[in-house]
């Protein structure tokens, strides 16, 4: 009972509030499954694709000429080269500095999000939308989106790690609201393309926000342990600080 005891007590606002995410982001995903699994297009998924046309043109995008190529520059954002490169720079920094526990937390986070994400695809296997032309290529499948769920996965997982670094509540809020509006706009840009359903552009938010407060959550528990490896003692005492 100890343990249980001393978990319960260590549990505090943060956790509870990323405990609601991880339930809601699953709760969120598997009702959009459904959706994806339904070979017929529901409507509202056409409609809002639509809101992003001209009206009685749906080849064409709204707005000036020059808002098609910044909506790709956003959209690059979420890109798995952009993403790739982030996320070894932000590990190859923890390692730099000492702090190899924050390096692998990173690293196992992200290859972690992304091999779910890849199997997710395989395994709903639905095609891209045909309702309004692509803006870009693309040939991957089209639930759930990689990019909108991968870009909120390694934006939040760094907003965590940099907003422990913050002095005030104001400026961690700041960090988190900032990553989270970066996500938000790689889903909508993947709209505004035409490139995504909006139901796999929720699900990718859905399961990537989940999928990094899952590990926020089991950084933060993890305690060093009773054993004689000082190495790693001090490993997961740096995850639980970094975190």
């Amino acid at each position: 009972m100890k343990p249980i005891t001393a978990l319960v007590g260590r549990i505090e606002l943060p956790m509870l509030l990323a405990g609601a995410i991880v339930a809601g982001g699953l709760w969120g995903f598997l009702e959009l499954m459904d959706v994806a699994t339904d070979r017929a297009p529901h409507a509202l998924d056409s409609e809002i694709l639509l809101w992003f046309r001209v009206e009685g043109h749906p080849d064409v995008p709204i707005g000036p000429a020059w808002l098609p190529k910044m909506v790709r520059d956003i959209t690059a954002l979420g890109s798995a080269a952009v993403l790739t490169l982030i996320t070894a720079a932000t590990a190859l920094y923890f390692f730099v500095v000492r702090r190899p526990a924050s390096g692998l937390f990173v690293i196992a986070a992200v290859a972690s999000g992304q091999i779910v994400a890849t199997l997710l695809k395989t395994g709903i296997d639905r095609p891209r939308p045909d309702v309004v032309p692509h803006l870009m290529q693309e040939s991957s499948l089209s639930f759930p989106s990689g990019h909108a769920m991968i870009s909120a996965l390694v934006y939040l997982t760094l907003g965590a790690l940099a907003s422990q670094t913050a002095h005030n509540q104001a400026t961690r809020i700041y960090i988190l609201s900032l990553a989270v509006f970066v996500s938000l706009l790689v889903g909508i840009s993947r709209l505004y393309l035409g490139v995504h359903w909006p139901s796999d552009v929720m699900a990718g938010w859905c399961a990537g926000f989940a999928w990094a407060m899952l590990w926020w959550m089991a950084a933060r528990l993890i305690q060093p342990n009773g054993g004689s490896d000082t190495a790693s003692r001090n490993q997961a005492s740096n995850i639980h600080n970094d975190v």
